[in-house]
């Protein structure tokens, strides 16, 4: 189902009385929960989305860059087919709330076909968000007192190992699902939820989907889709990220290699993808992986291990040659200067953990101005999604100036460096090559025949002029 299709019928949605439709009932502040409330209604669906309102608006703020998905949450706010609400402090006053209102509603229907007023469909728990505010042992225990026992739980985010099954299997109900968010994209989170690259789902009760109605369009729109019990899809999902971090890892381990060998690193890339048993994805060497997801669940996977006393140094080396990177292409500028680098002034693109995105959660742009800074180094940034973020984190630092355009005061640089940039985005080699300054490119975005076209030097990660 396509972005288009789903906004077509967006009026015949908004005609209809929020009031007389039962509701989705989400409880969260995450990108995932906002995302999810928006494809919900998208999909017809009413929402009640539950959390800390202030924290809900930052994330929304923040969030800015996903423009689609902005407008669709203003447009649906204010048709009252998303309405957001204050978590209560007790799980309990939100459950009696509907089950007050559902037996209200019944009594005052019965006999009549229509529908009860603000009937649960589901309640979809975004368990990150939930927890400053609620206990595990007062929810759960809520929902065990419910009268109504027939209705999903979904359950989302990301946990140590078994935590999510352990939790299903305190809840008193069948009908119990955990979904990870393994298919969302940062930068285009709406359409990537509404057309899902891989749907994992967790059963309480084997071979339960059917429970899960609201929710059918997103399965059967997915390019691949699984069902498991849920200490399965838990044991994938955190496999499937610590799989991607490797690659990453790995190819940025070669790279180092490949400088000592002078061998271009991006052509044995793609060398590598044409290999079917290896496939082309997360081989780009480069200053590493960042964001939230990818450093969280390799946090929680080493907290498990922990748990269990078992070690796991591959997964400590991935790690610390990712945090490692990130400060490499500070080292290769070091060393072309040999040493000679106070009181410079640098031009960097881009400031966010990856294309596309707004957001800096571990990107390398962190430790580079503070190595950049701790050399009295002026920074000059252009980073159009990342720039308020940029802003609202740096804005005590003199050092720094946050420029509009990538080629604004390019005169007064004495190098160039990329952190994060749009493919999309055509870089401008006649306005670069303008002041034949070296390029340190951490991201590898210049082509071969941009590399051999630059006046001044390129150094990139594993490749070079």
């Amino acid at each position: 189902m396509s972005a288009d299709s789903v906004n077509n019928t967006m009026h015949e949605t908004t005609s209809r009385n929020a009031q007389s439709h039962p509701v989705c009932v989400l409880v969260g502040h995450s990108i995932e929960a906002i995302t999810s409330a928006v494809v919900l209604a998208s999909l017809g669906q009413h929402v009640h989305l539950y959390a800390d309102l202030d924290q809900l608006g930052q994330q929304i703020q923040q969030y800015g860059f996903e423009h689609h998905l902005q407008a669709l949450w203003q447009m649906y706010e204010q048709q009252q087919i998303i309405i957001s609400k204050a978590l209560p402090d007790s799980p309990d006053m939100l459950i009696q709330h509907y089950e007050t209102k559902s037996r209200a509603s019944n009594s005052d229907l019965r006999g009549s076909n229509l529908q009860a007023k603000n009937t649960v469909t589901l309640y979809w728990l975004f368990l990150d968000s939930i927890k400053p505010v609620w206990t595990e042992a007062s929810w759960i225990t809520a929902f065990n007192h419910s009268h109504q026992q027939t209705q999903p739980i979904v359950m989302s985010g990301i946990e140590k190992l078994g935590i999510v099954s352990a939790l299903a299997q305190r809840l008193q109900r069948a009908w119990v699902y955990y979904l990870p968010f393994v298919f969302l994209q940062d930068g285009d989170a709406y359409s990537s939820m509404l057309n899902p690259s891989l749907w994992l789902l967790g059963e309480k009760t084997a071979d339960s989907s059917q429970h899960l109605d609201v929710l059918k369009p997103l399965i059967e729109h997915a390019r691949a889709a699984h069902h498991a019990d849920i200490a399965t899809i838990e044991f994938a999902r955190s496999s499937i990220m610590a799989m991607l971090a490797t690659r990453v890892s790995f190819m940025n381990e070669m790279s180092r290699l490949a400088d000592s060998q002078q061998v271009d690193i991006s052509q044995v890339s793609r060398i590598m993808g044409l290999d079917a048993r290896v496939g082309s994805s997360y081989l780009q060497a480069g200053w590493g992986f960042g964001g939230n997801t990818l450093p969280t669940e390799l946090a929680k996977l080493q907290q498990s291990s922990q748990t269990h006393s078992l070690d796991m140094p591959l997964l400590q080396s991935i790690m610390h040659i990712n945090e490692d990177q990130k400060e490499l292409i500070f080292r290769k500028f070091w060393q072309y200067f040999d040493g000679f680098i106070d009181n410079k002034t640098v031009m960097i693109w881009g400031g966010s953990y990856k294309a596309g995105s707004g957001r800096t959660a571990g990107s390398a742009i962190h430790p580079l101005l503070a190595l950049l800074w701790s050399y009295n180094i002026r920074t000059l940034v252009y980073s159009d999604k990342a720039q308020n973020e940029l802003a609202a984190i740096y804005t005590q630092q003199p050092l720094l100036e946050l420029v509009d355009h990538p080629y604004q005061q390019l005169d007064s640089a004495q190098a160039i460096f990329i952190i994060s940039w749009s493919p999309r985005d055509q870089l401008d080699i006649a306005k670069i090559n303008q002041h034949a300054m070296p390029v340190f490119d951490a991201q590898n975005i210049f082509t071969r025949s941009q590399i051999d076209s630059l006046v001044g030097d390129y150094t990139g990660v594993g490749r070079s002029k």
